[in-house]
């Protein structure tokens, strides 16, 4: 059997030092077997022992190589962006609904989130925001919420009742274990400045925002929720990372889209993919064609979950 790919992985290579010990044990016992015949009937009952460790050893090794290629298709780390579309104020509030509504079905499911970076509009609505998901099963839950969501309601500010419609568009990106672009540190320009908004004298004094600018695509990432440099710098380059990745995945299912031709949704971000009706109280997703009530209940992340299993559901049977 090839030891190769179990001995190049850390998890898996103490067990691949086991199975070729009892290999080599096997080959000596059957050696010593066949050159001694009083010793075949205890030679095997010996193999017969070493066998079925062998066995046992490679279920073990195959099971963690299975685990680590699933973590490495759905990891348990994401980045999650909002941000706001058509309709200006009422945008940039519907947007700022959105992060909160994944912000609380996160914590509900016990995953951690950390700010990234968050750009406030005058009413307290999010031009856009970034943050990061850590949890077990967080991309795998959350992948399908990639692309624009429409929300239609009557602002407050409307004086004449009119139901007004505003979008927000929302990418999910994984952050993977391994990764599969290299980032040359020639084609990167970091900045340093002061973070602004609330934070104390910390946030007011220090240099400790960062914002990378990858030339060869333009990609620009802020990180500024961080308390010291080094920490922003670290998320900003694994959300950068994560936004390579996400190109260079689009770029490969675009030279395959007549094979995607058939899939429900293509999990572009431009893709319009939900509608919110506040006055009907009713939440329709367009890809799987069904629709939920209980708005207000599905914003806090409370019941998101129902939409979350649906979606995951229909694309399952697709």
């Amino acid at each position: 059997m090839d030891l190769a790919p179990y001995k190049d992985n850390h998890k898996t290579s103490y067990f691949a030092s086991i199975y070729e010990k009892l290999e080599k044990e096997e080959k000596e016992l059957i050696a010593m077997s066949e050159g001694d015949e009083s010793m075949r009937d205890l030679a095997k009952e010996e193999l017969t022992s070493i066998r079925e460790q062998k066995e046992q050893v490679k279920k073990q090794m195959d099971e963690i190589l299975e685990a680590d290629k699933k973590e490495e298709d759905l990891p348990n780390e994401l980045m999650l962006e909002v941000r706001a579309g058509a309709g200006g104020d009422e945008a940039s509030l519907f947007a700022r609904e959105l992060a909160e509504m994944y912000q609380g079905y996160a914590t509900l499911q016990g995953w951690k989130v950390n700010p990234i970076d968050i750009s406030e509009s005058a009413l307290g609505g999010y031009k856009e925001a970034s943050f990061q998901i850590n949890g077990k099963g967080c991309f795998e839950a959350l992948r399908f919420e990639t692309g624009v969501h429409r929300v239609q309601r009557i602002p407050s500010t409307e004086k004449n009742g009119r139901t007004h419609t505003s979008t927000a568009s929302v990418a999910v990106l994984p952050i993977r274990p391994k990764k599969t672009v290299e980032i040359n540190p020639a084609d990167l320009e970091i900045d340093f400045s002061r973070s602004g908004g609330a934070g104390g004298q910390n946030v007011n004094k220090v240099e400790t925002a960062v914002r990378v600018v990858h030339k060869p695509t333009g990609i620009t990432i802020r990180s500024t929720a961080e308390r010291s440099q080094a920490a922003n710098r670290e998320r900003a380059m694994q959300a950068l990372q994560a936004k390579l990745e996400a190109q260079q995945e689009e770029a490969e299912a675009e030279s395959l889209s007549s094979e995607r031709s058939g899939q429900i949704g293509t999990g572009d971000r431009s893709e319009k993919i939900r509608t919110y009706n506040i006055p009907q109280d009713r939440i329709t997703d367009h890809r799987i064609k069904k629709s939920w009530s209980n708005v207000e209940g599905k914003l806090s992340g409370e019941y998101l979950s129902e939409i979350i299993d649906d979606v995951q559901q229909g694309f399952d049977q697709e």
